[in-house]
């Protein structure tokens, strides 16, 4: 694939792309198409009737996405101005007119840096992240499409169509963020708590505490959508008041799995500018709470983390999910995502985990002389990431493959994942065949 910026580089792109393409897989035709930089994927919802009328209900922009499948919407988008959003909602009108469509619809355009926008696809039907834009407007999107099945003129006009704030949805899905970003993570839901404690926050879910994730639906289970007014410069702190947790099903590992919500914030850019920082593991020193002992409503802790002097205080106890706490005297909302008999605690606080370990003085003291345990070299193992059904194997005892080289692929919740060699070697037996279900961590592939 070749980017051509002027007619040359045209020419020479066609040249060697033809003869890559014949070389590498016989045929040598080409598909040339236009270059959009900097991408925005934004999209216009429509609602017609059956006597000619249509309305466009604004915009969503889905930019933030990963395997081509949108995680975050935001409504409006921060980035289009009125004059390109109107341009925008009346060619998705006259597309509706044209064939005659009546229903609530989406159409989906491609917006490059200079707001230049271009016609990906209509999808006839109500779209996931809908929500949003009745945040927006107040329409019953639902009420709307079965007043028009029912062959009822629109209620509404373009010019009663407002933008009343601002909305963004968080989709929440059963995978495993630090798996490669997102492999499938099934299992009964431990713990469902949703943030319903909190103003203009709407939920939609089709789950609760106890439900059985399986390995044969999208991963999709909830939708989170806080909404703000136009004098409020942030939105809700929504995702650390939202928890979901499974614990482990039929995999061998013994931690616990958390399925994470994408943690936000509006910048200039909007949701799509959204910024990921690395955490860094910090060490604190936790004096006795000058109040009396810790959980008591009032107390103040003062820890010391690098050097500096926090002051923190609240009511909580780690035993609850959910740790409302007063940091300085901000509110922060923290997540206990587990704890264990050793003292060891994974924390949460706007979609970053922290592990941290609290231990008495004379247990500190005797975990030091503690040896420490080697982990075990799996690099000649090669392990189920995920509980899934087997689709294909490639390579057989005897063979000799590379490193990167596909060994197998899985699937699981509608995505197949291909499974690589870590390193070059001779495979030395096989445990899996196609068509075959497996679950985490079981044994697939052994190298010599």
């Amino acid at each position: 694939m070749r980017i051509a910026w002027n007619d040359n580089e045209t020419r020479e792109g066609f040249r060697f792309s033809s003869q890559e393409a014949a070389s590498s897989f016989g045929d040598d035709r080409l598909l040339i198409e236009k270059f959009i930089d900097n991408p925005r994927h934004i999209e216009i919802q429509v609602l017609a009737d059956k006597h000619g009328n249509a309305l466009w209900l604004n915009e969503r922009e889905c930019s933030i996405q990963r395997r081509n499948q949108k995680v975050v919407e935001e409504a409006p988008s921060t980035f289009l101005d009125p004059e390109t959003r109107r341009a925008m909602g009346e060619q998705a009108v006259k597309l509706a007119k044209a064939v005659q469509y009546s229903s609530a619809g989406t159409v989906e355009f491609l917006v490059d840096s200079k707001k230049n926008f271009y016609f990906l696809e209509m999808n006839t039907r109500l779209q996931v992240e809908h929500p949003i834009t009745e945040c927006i407007t107040g329409l019953d999107l639902v009420e709307q499409m079965i007043r028009v099945a029912k062959g009822y003129h629109l209620k509404y006009k373009q010019e009663d169509i407002p933008i009343n704030g601002w909305a963004i949805e968080s989709r929440v899905y059963a995978e495993d963020p630090y798996k490669s970003f997102g492999l499938p993570s099934v299992g009964r839901l431990s713990q469902y708590q949703e943030p319903l404690n909190l103003s203009n926050v709407r939920v939609d879910s089709g789950i609760q505490e106890g439900s059985d994730i399986s390995i044969y639906y999208d991963p999709m289970i909830s939708k989170v959508s806080p909404t703000t007014s136009p004098s409020c410069g942030r939105s809700s702190p929504t995702p650390d008041s939202s928890l979901v947790t499974s614990p482990p099903t039929s995999c061998r590992r013994s931690t616990q799995k958390a399925l994470r919500v994408c943690s936000w914030g509006r910048q200039s850019q909007g949701a799509a500018g959204v910024c990921c920082s690395a955490a860094h593991h910090r060490s604190a020193a936790l004096p006795e709470a000058a109040g009396g002992p810790q959980g008591v409503l009032g107390n103040v802790y003062t820890v010391e983390v690098d050097e500096e002097q926090v002051e923190v205080s609240g009511l909580w106890n780690l035993a609850s999910p959910l740790l409302p706490l007063s940091i300085n005297g901000t509110h922060r909302m923290l997540q206990c995502l587990s704890r264990d008999a050793s003292g060891r605690i994974d924390l949460q606080y706007k979609g970053t985990s922290f592990k941290i370990r609290v231990l008495s003085k004379l247990a500190a003291k005797l975990n030091s002389y503690m040896p420490e345990k080697v982990p075990e070299d799996t690099s000649s193992l090669l392990r189920s990431p995920m509980p899934g059904t087997v689709v294909a194997v490639s390579v057989k005892p005897g063979d000799t493959v590379a490193e990167g080289q596909e060994i197998c692929v899985i699937e699981a919740m509608k995505m197949q994942n291909s499974l690589t060699a870590a390193r070059g070697a001779k495979v030395k037996s096989v445990h899996c065949k196609a068509g075959e279900t497996v679950g985490e961590g079981d044994l697939l592939v052994e190298l010599e």
